[in-house]
Order: structure tokens, then C-alpha cells, then sequence
């Protein structure tokens, strides 16, 4: 934990000076090797994220909404990370009584986050700048037989509100582990791997309701390409 790093608070630009905005939304997922810092076990961004709330030092929202709207109760929390099941428990070799039972989510069960950011163009400075606004780590759900059904987000985190409690902990850093980079420093530098899998348009539709396969992965990599472009083709033209 590092107690003695301050945080740098944003430039925040004029709107006035906001040329050109896109909203995107990403999937960071914690089996590449880059993320894998995202689920060391002795501090996983889940833990320090949900610690930080128990501890009332962050407010999650609900996943209902990402656009941070609908702040999260204990009671609503609490119900978010301790899942109610119902289960047949034995009592003899002919009979089984239906028992209620609670279980936690831990954050191997976290194995994707989703990431919202906004790209934009700040005419005053004449630089392509990105914002990270939000964080929510996504649980798989599975049918009563086991069967795969999808993933939906536990919670959402502000990470402009999360700057101060991701800036004291730090990031396991493989090869060096002196180093101090903290989990602030990580989302700055962009120090891991992600893909878009959604950006602003009017029908709020996710690339996966108008493309597959390849064509999917393909508009991914256009939609990133375009971002990383449009300051080149501004100065070009």
C-alpha cells in the first residue's frame, strides 16, 4: 500500500474547446497475460474495489444503468456479493430437504471487466485525450444445469471518484517487484489489454447484435483504428 502519493487532480478542459468526443465501451478480460496483475490473489481489483465500499470509502452504482445514477446500498450490495441458493441436501438414502444456501462472490468468479472511456479532442491543447469513467467486473451466470446463459455486470465504479483509493494500492508487477506502480498509474499508462465492444450510436446496439466472427472482431479493430486516426487525419487534411 502506498499512503504517500498524492493525486494529481484532471485538467479539466473548457467545453467550448471540445472539438470531436466518442464514447466507447470495452471488455478487459483477466486470463491474458498483460491483466493478469487484475487477479493477483493477494490484492484482486475486486477486492480493493469492494473492500473500499464495505469500508465506505467508495460508492458503487447499480448495473442497471452506466451512467452512475443509481448509487447502490449496504442492503443492495450486500445482495450483490452474497448470491442465495437453493439447494437439495440429503437426509437419508430416500429423502432430501430443500435448504436455502448464501454464497459469496469471490473475484475468481470475475473472469471480464467492462470498461467505459471517452475519447476526445481538445482544440485548446491540440491533443487526443481519454478518460476512463467507469469500471464494473462482470459475473458469468449459468442455467440451473450448468449451462453457460452470459455475464452481466455486479456493480459500476466511477473511477474519477476511485482515483484516491486505486492510487495507495499497488499493482503486482511481474519481473520487478520493487516496483510501485499503483492501480492509479495502471488505468493512466493503460497498461492492459482490451476490446471494444461497444461505441455510441442512436440504437445503443453492442457490435454483437449487428456483426459475428470475424466481421465482429474486425469492426472492433476499425472502431479503435479510427480513434487512434482522427487526430493524424486532422493535421493531414
Amino acid at each position: 500500500m502506498v499512503s504517500d502519493k498524492p493525486v494529481l487532480a484532471y485538467e479539466l478542459p473548457n467545453e467550448r474547446d471540445i472539438f470531436w468526443q466518442k464514447r466507447v465501451w470495452r471488455v478487459l478480460d483477466v486470463r491474458e497475460k498483460i491483466n493478469l496483475p487484475f487477479v493477483y490473489p493477494d490484492a484482486p481489483l475486486f477486492n480493493i474495489l469492494t473492500n473500499a465500499a464495505k469500508a465506505g470509502e467508495l460508492t458503487l452504482y447499480s448495473s442497471e444503468k452506466d451512467d452512475f445514477s443509481v448509487r447502490l446500498s449496504t442492503e443492495e450490495l450486500n445482495a450483490t456479493l452474497f448470491r442465495k441458493d437453493t439447494v437439495l441436501v440429503p437426509i437419508d438414502e430416500t429423502n432430501y430437504e430443500i435448504r436455502v444456501v448464501e454464497t459469496e462472490v469471490y473475484y475468481e468468479d470475475v473472469k471480464r471487466f467492462r470498461i467505459e472511456e471517452m475519447w476526445y479532442f481538445d482544440s485548446k491543447t491540440s491533443q487526443l485525450r481519454v478518460r476512463i469513467l467507469g469500471i464494473a467486473p462482470m459475473k458469468e451466470r449459468y442455467t440451473e444445469s450448468g449451462d453457460f446463459i452470459g455475464e452481466s455486470p455486479l456493480f459500476w465504479v466511477h473511477m474519477p471518484s476511485a482515483r484516491e483509493v486505486l492510487a495507495r494500492e499497488t499493482v503486482f508487477a511481474e519481473g520487478n517487484e520493487a516496483s510501485r506502480m499503483t492501480w492509479e498509474d495502471l488505468f493512466e499508462m493503460r497498461k492492459f489489454s482490451s476490446y471494444i465492444y461497444k461505441d455510441g450510436n442512436v440504437r445503443d446496439n453492442r457490435l454483437q447484435d449487428l456483426y459475428t466472427g470475424v466481421d465482429l472482431l474486425l469492426e472492433a479493430e476499425k472502431i479503435d483504428q479510427e480513434i487512434f486516426n482522427f487526430e493524424h487525419d486532422l493535421w493531414s487534411n
